[in-house]
């Protein structure tokens, strides 16, 4: 089933954000995600957060990835997360290990 993805970003991951600020704050960065033909939105969970937002702000890392493949990576973080990012399909921009725990803040309800 496909995500809508700005559902997700404007409605679903800051509501679960605020449920579960202190737990999202212990990731201590700041996240920008641009998923092409849908938006950009930058995800604070830093002391300062946690927040999720649509623009484009200072990130500690960005992530840049097409919204068909967004979908196959919210079906299958783990396995289709590697296989997008050795394709040169999901673009990571300084720090890559903070990419990994980008994943983390979707498994938030």
């Amino acid at each position: 089933m496909a995500v809508d993805i700005k559902k997700l970003f404007n409605e679903e991951l800051p509501a679960a954000l605020a449920k579960n600020a202190d737990e999202a704050k212990t990731i201590n960065a700041k996240f920008q995600l641009n998923v092409g033909g849908e938006g950009e939105w930058h995800i604070d969970v830093s002391s300062t957060g946690p927040s999720c937002k649509a623009g484009n702000e200072a990130a500690d890392v960005k992530i840049s990835i097409a919204n068909e493949d967004f979908q196959k990576l919210m079906e299958n973080p783990q396995a289709n997360g590697m296989q997008l990012f050795f394709a040169g399909k999901l673009k990571v921009e300084g720090n890559q290990m903070l990419a990994m725990k980008l994943q983390k803040l979707f498994g938030f309800k």
